[in-house]
């Protein structure tokens, strides 16, 4: 019997190649679409999963206004932790960022990303040491553990326990070697232990967030009881003791500074990936709103498929009907012909499926370019997820066409009559409007998106970036060193006047910021009875404004000709200058970090982070002014003309190889592209979109063709009547495509508020962002309508060509 199945099977699927071919494409796509969302999900929920202790390990971030989450803390609370933290089995103290430094073994060296931290890292990242072990691989301040890859690149070999390597003037010994699990939020090529002498010099501050810390918990219940000693701690030695200097009251100080006191975070490791309120690991976050979005339009495309196929399948029912009618006048049970169509359904899933994972395979490449990421089809889960994508398709798509073929009346069938219930037209009617829906949503959203991206992308930033290159910069100094403030000061000027000579160089200056990054760092300052205003530090040489083409709303750029300008003055945004409340803000003296500077100027808003975020306060000081800024130069912007921009570029790079950094790469990149790098996920989503988009429309149109092919074939002995009595094509045009024009409008109907709510929380991500108008509205109705009417018209127009005779000979 099963022989016999498969050999139907095979004859209809020669007879029936168009939609034999559609049905196995549409599922394609639409498992394919699934496999691709599967892919991602397993990868973004990977991370730390391995960690045994994920649950027990918590980072700490501090909340140190309405708005400022800091995934740093202070060093003091470290011997309170030792002492007064029963609750805590270990902390670790660590830079939650990367060093990308030379590490050099005898001749060979290479850059690698190396992680500081105390010796009990490998107590929160347990990675396998395949030699040495985690409790002994930072016993000191001269110990370094490599990756097993770090290993292969520098030594060639993986026993490398003693080996001595230099890595920034500093011989270490290797005393572990390592391999990360699976995805960890810390991924180092090689961690040391050089933190301590830092949180030993800064044991006494309480104000300079400057380290992540990790918190390994005995029992994770008690992240309540940490969290409270945390912030109790905290506000008896910031708050008490800084209200007691100035002589208020803890209430008066909180007022004056902004009314809201410390808060600590405790995040286990297990939400750090996807849940996390801050940047707090060097691998970043993963974009859990972008991650849901592609699960479910990929979930949507898969219905969206099921449906077609549904459809196909019940359209082409109906060349089967005789056959289904005469297996029943010879004895064929309804169970036996639900079987036969069950198997058809597993065998063209099969296919399908086959067929999908080519089609991933082909397309990978490109969707790890497009996430950049490193995903493969493997792992024991990846497999389940198929397995149950298989079954759901086999039960969803197979048993509604199987029983709707069996319940033929074998009577009406032999007879002709291929009449169907109310009941299957209503569903197979249904199953056209949720496509028609999905369309909708689609063609609304991805013009909305595209309108969103569009809007951000042409939005003035206050800036200006073209043809101006920003490179790479390392501060070699040494903290410890006297006078290092003013030999970094000379090394960059020393940088500045030998760049500047290269022809094709118009300017050069820099900030202590990075357009499309931001900065690193914020004070709070106030300003007579406004609330404290935590505002963004802009460290800044004289013309770095000015080449930006920042503008200046009101008083004057810094300028060397002030004495003063390096001394005592200073600059606001207009943002701050909202948050003081001040109309004359020029000549008016603020209280900042324990110094009176004056305002010389009001600089322009522009958008330092990206067109998506907000513009926070910001202040602006000459390096002079605040010479600790200069430690957080990272950049050196230069603005070149257009004449011959590769020679003047090579040019720079082989002075900056001669003169400036011969150990390091020259790495550069323009500001433009640069910053437009910090809505580059949202242009992806964009291009998501429109590829869906037309996929779906694909798809949606080759379920409408079935249906239309199977509901004008029903009545092609009612068109045929109606011409022998004479009525006009455009008349049977009419009245053949009347009812898919309500489909429409229903599917169109049932889809707008589904579409409205969702794309407006997307553009929720957005401070700047267009309003949801009813154009994207009527496009996409008109877009669908059009069409609709170019598949049903098409389809209904051959129908009315037909000869009659062939319809009409049996009566």
């Amino acid at each position: 019997m099963l022989l016999n199945y498969i050999k139907i099977f095979l004859y209809h699927l020669k007879q029936n190649k168009l939609f034999s071919f559609l049905n196995v494409l549409g599922l394609s796509i639409g498992i394919a679409g699934l496999i691709f969302a599967i892919l991602y999900w397993n990868d973004e929920q990977s991370y730390n999963s391995w960690n045994p202790d994920k649950d027990k390990v918590f980072q700490s971030i501090s909340k140190v206004s309405r708005t400022d989450y800091w995934a740093s803390n202070i060093s003091p609370l470290e011997e309170y932790f030792k002492k007064d933290f029963k609750e805590i089995e270990s902390h670790c103290y660590f830079e939650n960022w990367y060093f990308e430094e030379i590490i050099q073994y005898k001749k060979k060296k290479g850059i690698f990303k190396i992680t500081d931290a105390q010796k009990t890292f490998f107590e929160m990242f347990p990675f396998k040491f395949i030699k040495g072990n985690g409790k002994t691989a930072l016993k000191d301040n001269s110990s370094i553990a490599v990756s097993l890859e770090t290993a292969m690149k520098l030594f060639g070999r993986e026993d490398v326990l003693g080996e001595i390597v230099t890595y920034s003037g500093r011989k270490l010994i290797v005393r572990g070697v390592y391999t990360i699990p699976g995805k960890s939020s810390m991924q180092p090529e090689a961690v040391t232990n050089l933190i301590d002498n830092r949180l030993t010099a800064e044991k006494d501050n309480w104000g300079n967030f400057s380290f992540g810390l990790l918190i390994k918990l005995k029992d994770a219940n008690d992240k309540e009881k940490v969290i409270a000693k945390i912030e109790q701690l905290m506000h008896q030695n910031r708050e008490v003791k800084w209200a007691k200097a100035e002589g208020l009251s803890v209430e008066e100080y909180l007022k004056k500074n902004g009314g809201v006191s410390y808060k600590s975070i405790l995040e286990p490791l297990k939400d750090a990936r996807l849940h996390s309120i801050t940047e707090g690991f060097a691998e970043g976050r993963g974009n859990y709103q972008f991650l849901m979005i592609m699960v479910s339009l990929s979930i949507l495309i898969l219905i969206l498929s099921i449906v077609n196929y549904i459809n196909l399948t019940t359209a082409n029912a109906i060349k089967r009907a005789k056959e289904v009618g005469v297996r029943k006048i010879i004895g064929a049970s309804k169970s036996n012909v639900v079987k036969q169509f069950l198997l058809e359904t597993f065998l063209i899933t099969t296919f399908s499926i086959l067929l999908s994972l080519v089609i991933v395979e082909l397309s990978l490449p490109y969707y790890n370019d497009f996430l950049d990421k490193n995903l493969i089809i493997s792992g024991n889960q990846f497999c389940l997820y198929l397995l149950l994508v298989f079954v759901v398709t086999i039960l969803v798509a197979g048993i509604f066409p199987a029983v709707y073929v069996s319940n033929f009346e074998t009577l009406k069938v032999l007879k002709g009559n291929f009449g169907r219930s109310k009941r299957g037209v209503l569903l197979r009617n249904g199953m056209l409007i949720i496509q028609f829906s999905i369309a909708t949503f689609f063609i609304i959203g991805s013009y909305i998106v595209n309108e969103q991206i569009k809007y951000i992308s042409t939005k003035d930033l206050g800036f200006k970036g073209e043809q101006i290159l920003s490179i790479d910069y390392k501060n070699n100094y040494d903290w410890n060193e006297e006078g290092y403030k003013s030999k970094i000061y000379n090394r960059y000027n020393l940088i500045k006047q030998e760049i500047s000579k290269i022809k094709g160089v118009e300017q050069i200056a820099t900030g202590a910021f990075s357009f499309g990054s931001g900065n690193g760092s914020t004070t709070g300052f106030s300003y007579h009875n406004s609330e404290n205003i935590q505002s963004r530090n802009m460290g800044i040489d004289f013309g770095m404004l000015e080449m930006m083409q920042i503008k200046i709303k009101e008083g004057r750029f810094l300028s060397e000709k002030f004495a003063s300008d390096t001394i005592n003055t200073m600059l606001v945004n207009e943002t701050a200058l909202k948050m003081m409340n001040e109309k004359n803000p020029i000549g008016k003296e603020i209280d900042w970090n324990d110094r009176k500077l004056k305002i010389v100027g009001v600089v322009k808003d522009f958008n330092l982070f990206g067109p998506q975020e907000k513009i926070p306060p910001m202040v602006f000081f000459h390096f002079k002014t605040v010479d600790w800024m200069l430690q957080n130069i990272s950049k050196i912007h230069v603005k070149i003309n257009s004449d011959n921009p590769q020679q003047t570029i090579a040019d720079i790079e082989k002075l900056w190889i001669k003169k400036v950094d011969s150990e390091n790469p020259f790495s550069y990149d323009f500001v433009d592209k640069q910053y437009a790098r910090t809505y580059e996920n949202y242009v992806k989503q964009k291009n998501l979109f429109s590829l869906l988009n037309l996929i779906v429309i694909l798809i949606a149109l080759f379920g409408l063709f079935a249906l239309a092919s199977f509901s004008i074939e029903r009545r092609m002995k009612e068109i045929s009547i109606r011409k022998t009595l004479g009525a006009e094509t455009n008349v049977l045009l009419r009245e053949l495509s009347k009812q898919y024009i309500i489909f429409c409008v229903i599917g169109f109907l049932t889809a707008l508020f589904p579409a409205y709510y969702l794309l407006n929380k997307w553009l929720e991500n957005f401070v700047y962002r267009i309003d949801i108008s009813i154009y994207p509205f009527l496009i996409g109705f008109i877009a669908l309508l059009s069409l609709t009417l170019l598949v049903v018209l098409s389809k209904a127009y051959q129908a009315t060509r037909v000869d009659v005779l062939k319809y009409l000979k049996y009566e």
